[in-house]
């Protein structure tokens, strides 16, 4: 009888020892769904779970997004620049486009997402998606592209907008595969540049007839510094200004990168260049030594390595 009593009290403890440890790993487990928590600019984000129903407005973004195979958890995008990127063509092709332009807050309301992923502050505004506030309010967690929202941004701002969103969708070693990937591009394109004594004046023209809107202090800016060449308003302290035409004139820049974009043409844009009574001055002109990129490739997103390469090739060309 004391024998089977021990044994009794004996197989009780084990039993409670193994509740014990069940519920100390069940503890352990939870502390694995923790908030998933970052930082965009100075606000701090939190997760419970990545997104499932996510809409990215702005094409650098959207690319961003497929890039990390993420079009699974998209259910809308909105506002090309021009073609999506053709590596991510296929997957886009399976995502609704809510809008040609912003969409409006009453569009995405009625897809009913738990994020919005913007590329440019002007998305978040009551004329387009709505605040970031308001959203917030109503459980719609946001993120806004701090590299595009800036000044002076580096290629170190743009992967961590890449690492960030491979945090919040959990696909970290995505995020950073693809910042591997890109970063050889852009140091093999290095190799290209060549020696020389004088660094080569270069002009970004985005639009304007009355007066140019041009690069300042944005990543065109930083990857024409890393190309070892001078931005020739890389001074001013904003992503983009307006300056003048005699501004341009006195710099009498060696380059002129143009933007693609928009209704008028680069076929247009040159043209007004080489009409123009003091840019058909300029040796640039002249000698008609113009780099074409594309909006969605001078945007912060994972084309910086072909915009750097073009501006490199551009700027280093023979004549």
């Amino acid at each position: 009888m004391r024998k089977q009593v021990i044994f009794l009290l004996t197989l009780l403890f084990v039993v409670i020892g193994a509740a014990c440890q069940t519920e100390t790993e069940g503890v352990v487990e939870t502390s694995e769904n923790e908030p998933i928590v970052v930082m965009n600019g100075d606000k701090k984000l939190a997760f419970e779970q990545p997104p499932r129903r996510a809409i990215s407005v702005n094409q650098h973004v959207t690319e961003v997004m497929l890039a990390l195979g993420l079009e699974e958890h998209m259910i809308g995008t909105a506002f090309l620049d021009d073609e999506i990127h053709p590596d991510y063509q296929e997957p886009y092709e399976n995502i609704p486009v809510l809008a040609d332009h912003y969409p409006s807050k009453e569009i995405i309301l009625k897809e009913e997402p738990d994020f919005v992923y913007a590329g440019w502050e002007s998305a978040f505004t009551e004329d387009a998606v709505g605040s970031r506030e308001d959203l917030h309010a109503i459980q719609i967690g946001t993120y806004l592209q701090e590299s595009s929202n800036m000044v002076n941004p580096q290629l170190e701002d743009v992967f961590q907008d890449i690492r960030n969103i491979g945090t919040i969708f959990q696909v970290e070693d995505r995020a950073e595969a693809l910042i591997r990937d890109m970063t050889e591009k852009i140091e093999k394109t290095k190799e290209k540049i060549p020696e020389q004594d004088t660094p080569k004046k270069v002009f970004v023209y985005d639009s304007g007839e009355d007066a140019p809107l041009t690069a300042t202090q944005n990543i065109l800016n930083t990857l024409i510094t890393m190309a070892e060449a001078k931005n020739i308003f890389g001074d001013i302290e904003k992503g983009w200004a307006t300056v003048s035409w005699e501004g341009v004139a006195e710099h009498n820049p060696d380059e002129i990168i143009i933007i693609d974009y928009g209704e008028t043409s680069v076929e247009d844009k040159m043209a007004f260049l080489e009409n123009h009574p003091m840019m058909a001055q300029l040796d640039a002109v002249q000698n008609k030594r113009y780099t074409v990129i594309p909006l969605s490739v001078a945007s912060e997103g994972i084309r910086v390595p072909e915009a750097f390469e073009k501006i490199v090739d551009g700027i280093y060309r023979e004549e």
